[in-house]
């Protein structure tokens, strides 16, 4: 008898559950229908409010469904079956679905606030891409830290041993971790000192990309050679970065000739040389001029400096790459002879005592 009562509360629940769930989603295919209409007649104003409505529309369905899947089986035994007591508090299936959606109600909520209310605040301000992020990181980590505790706290897990915990993994990040607490520290320094924002053109060891992305723990820098580099942030903390966004970007070759070569007539030809790869070579800019430099006197030769504006790092090599073709063929056509590097002098052998 009990277990035919039993058989038919689920059974209405299930029924009540179902039903309840295809009007939740019969109502989200008629705002996105009408939103649609609404975009087509409005042009612009419905462009710009469709993915928000689009967006609220989604995530509300999805926790529209939860609801309803808690009011429905709220008088069922298993959803209140406690799985374990911690500090008093029994946990059950309940308890862990609210504080699931607690966090993932967080998440959608500062992502939706950060991508359509935050962003077009900051174009209205001219608020600048780095301290926009900046913001934003600060304030999604804020709000999910909050979000967490609220969340724990609601399944009976006490802070004092959360805090005892990382207490622990204070230790062990001491000893066996420096490296990434060192990189976490230095991301949260780079936020707030922005010594280059996303977008930005920088070099380091001989390398130039564009920063793509400024993560706690490292930062994505993307080359022309390496591709996508993942740099620790705290190589940027501790070594020197050139910033070069406000920068001419400059492709600049070295060349050295044997002694005894008129240096003008040097002069002459590596213009001519740059005059050849002009018309080729997409991305060099006319101002300002191609600086054509003698630079230092070499062991064995005369060493000569020559610096051409390009628009920007993608087409550095490909244009130093084209002037050294350049250069070749015209000293070879003029018998221009190239300094051979110089060799370390031999070790002298200790003389012999008599």
């Amino acid at each position: 008898m009990k277990i035919a009562i039993i058989k038919q509360v689920l059974k209405s629940n299930s029924a009540a559950f179902i039903l309840s769930s295809l009007s939740i989603l019969c109502i989200n295919w008629l705002i996105k229908w009408a939103s649609v209409s609404f975009t087509k007649r409005n042009g612009t104003l419905g462009n710009h409010f469709l993915p928000i409505l689009t967006s609220i529309t989604n995530w509300m369905t999805i926790y529209g469904l939860i609801l309803v899947f808690l009011y429905c089986f709220y008088d069922t035994k298993w959803l209140f079956t406690r799985l374990y007591s911690q500090n008093g508090v029994g946990v059950t299936p309940f308890l862990l679905i609210v504080s699931f959606m607690i966090v993932t109600l967080a998440h959608h909520f500062i992502k939706l606030v950060i991508t359509y209310v935050l962003s077009p605040l900051y174009q209205h301000y001219q608020l600048d891409k780095g301290r926009a992020y900046t913001v934003n990181q600060m304030i999604y980590y804020t709000v999910m830290i909050a979000a967490l505790a609220v969340s724990l706290t609601s399944v009976g897990l006490d802070f004092t041993a959360v805090g005892a915990i990382l207490g622990v993994l204070g230790i062990g990040i001491g000893f066996g971790m420096r490296n990434i607490a060192g990189n976490f520290v230095s991301g949260i320094i780079m936020l707030f000192e922005r010594p280059f924002e996303v977008g930005d053109t920088i070099e380091m060891d001989d390398k130039i990309g564009r920063v793509e992305e400024i993560r706690l723990r490292s930062t994505i820098v993307r080359t022309v050679k390496e591709g996508v580099l993942i740099v620790p942030n705290q190589t940027f903390i501790e070594q020197v970065i050139k910033n070069r966004s406000d920068a001419e970007m400059m492709a600049a070759v070295n060349v050295s000739v044997v002694y005894g070569t008129d240096p003008d007539k040097v002069v002459q030809l590596l213009q001519e040389a740059i005059e050849q790869i002009k018309p080729f070579s997409r991305g060099v800019l006319p101002k300002p001029e191609p600086e054509i430099r003698f630079i230092n006197f070499l062991v064995n030769g005369m060493e000569f400096f020559i610096e051409i504006p390009v628009l920007n790092f993608e087409i550095k090599e490909q244009v130093e790459s084209h002037l050294r073709h350049a250069i070749m063929k015209i000293f070879l056509n003029h018998n221009i002879l190239l300094a051979s590097p110089a060799s370390p002098p031999a070790p002298s052998r200790p003389e012999k005592s008599v």
